[in-house]
């Protein structure tokens, strides 16, 4: 199983991958340390734990908004039954959206 090292915040990871799929994974490291690098600049470090939590967010953020659009994009085509495993998979998102801010609030309490 191929591994690829990613680099976010300036750590490197070692993370296991499917053949075929490193160049994707690589470029998902590459946005995430993006991201954080964009974090940093707006709040400083803060400690790797908290930074991935934030990110995590933005990111959980970008992915509801994304849904959120998909779903306008499907309504206009007539497609209810998708539209509804979509709405589970939003209302899911935004649970998970939830415990993250939790635990990001609870990480900034110590």
């Amino acid at each position: 199983m191929p591994q690829v090292t990613v680099q976010i915040n300036s750590r490197g990871y070692q993370i296991a991958c499917d053949d075929g799929q490193e160049a994707h994974l690589a470029r998902l490291g590459n946005y995430i340390d993006n991201r954080v690098r964009e974090l940093i600049a707006a709040v400083g470090q803060v400690g790797d734990a908290r930074l991935l939590v934030m990110v995590s967010l933005l990111l959980a953020d970008e992915l509801s908004d994304a849904y959120a659009e998909l779903k306008v994009a499907r309504t206009n085509d007539g497609a209810a039954a998708r539209l509804d495993r979509e709405e589970n998979l939003t209302v899911a998102l935004e649970s998970v959206a939830q415990r993250i801010e939790t635990i990001a609030e609870s990480l900034e309490r110590t």
